[in-house]
């Protein structure tokens, strides 16, 4: 995200515009100090990143700078912060669930803070699931069509359960973790919670849908799922140096269940598809939080 010059063959030209750079930085993401625009990345349906980037987004703005959110897979958003095309990712779960691309990328990356401590991967089932724990899958594949209704298969959280979970409980041969976007696998999930039919699909915490449907974890004595991550903010390599205040309040950012909750919560529910008058709703009740976070 830098300008390159070609085919300027009018050497005072080039000198001016050397020059131009040279004091007031590039207009592009990651140009300098004096840079007010920034690009976060973020992946559709990872509802706690939604709710982050959302809220981010209106902080920026709020001090004056240009912020735009691109839209990517997981995979193609870590090669292009790797590439200085986004600024910031603020849903990066590791060390477990992105440690594929922690591995791949990391080296032209920068950790910038966790703002949330404890987030895991689960197996989720129904309220009234005769299911209790991932064990209880064993044998019992034709009653579910043989499938764990998942999510995109770029996510980490496909790899886990795929390649971990089936095989440390002997359930390879059984099931297969189905691929799909997130908002499809909750659309199937809220159906069968409508119609009381069975159904597993993997899950996350921390996730609205816990609040709004009458879902569980199925237990995990073998740990295959892994250890609860935690959510950090990543950045391009040299974001901390371009862009010091910004890092400095992505540093402080926090946020607790109940915080993200609410604004997930008026997110995907009340204002769905309206993040900018979610993110008003949920300031107007959380008051002191932006002074405190970029204050």
């Amino acid at each position: 995200m830098r300008f390159k010059f070609k085919g300027l063959t009018v050497a005072a030209l080039t000198l001016t515009l050397g020059l131009s750079a040279a004091a007031c930085g590039d207009s592009d993401s990651g140009g300098g100090e004096n840079d007010k625009n920034i690009t976060i990345g973020m992946v559709s349906g990872w509802a706690e990143g939604e709710a982050a980037t959302a809220l981010w987004k209106r902080l920026l703005t709020d001090k004056g700078y240009k912020v735009e959110v691109k839209t990517l897979d997981t995979g193609p958003l870590y090669a292009g912060m790797s590439k200085g095309d986004v600024d910031l990712f603020l849903d990066s779960w590791l060390p477990g669930t992105h440690e594929d691309y922690w591995k791949q990328y990391g080296d032209k990356l920068e950790k910038v803070g966790t703002w949330y401590d404890s987030a895991p991967l689960t197996i989720a089932v129904p309220e009234y699931s005769p299911l209790q724990s991932l064990d209880d899958l064993k044998g019992k594949g034709g009653a579910y069509d043989g499938k764990i209704v998942g999510i995109e298969k770029s996510s980490g959280l496909y790899r886990v359960s795929q390649e971990k979970m089936l095989p440390a409980y002997g359930l390879q041969d059984e099931y297969k973790v189905t691929t799909s976007s997130t908002a499809a696998m909750l659309t199937e999930l809220k159906k069968a919670v409508d119609a009381k039919k069975d159904i597993v699909v993997t899950l996350w915490r921390p996730h609205w849908a816990y609040s709004k449907l009458p879902i569980r974890d199925l237990k995990d004595p073998k740990g295959a799922m892994g250890k609860p991550d935690g959510v950090y903010t990543v950045a391009r390599e040299g974001f901390g140096k371009d862009q010091p205040e910004v890092a400095g309040w992505l540093k402080k950012f926090r946020m607790d269940d109940k915080q993200l909750g609410d604004l997930e919560d008026l997110m995907e529910n009340k204002y769905k598809g309206k993040p900018d008058q979610a993110v008003d709703e949920w300031l107007k009740a959380n008051q002191s939080y932006a002074t405190s976070t970029t204050g």
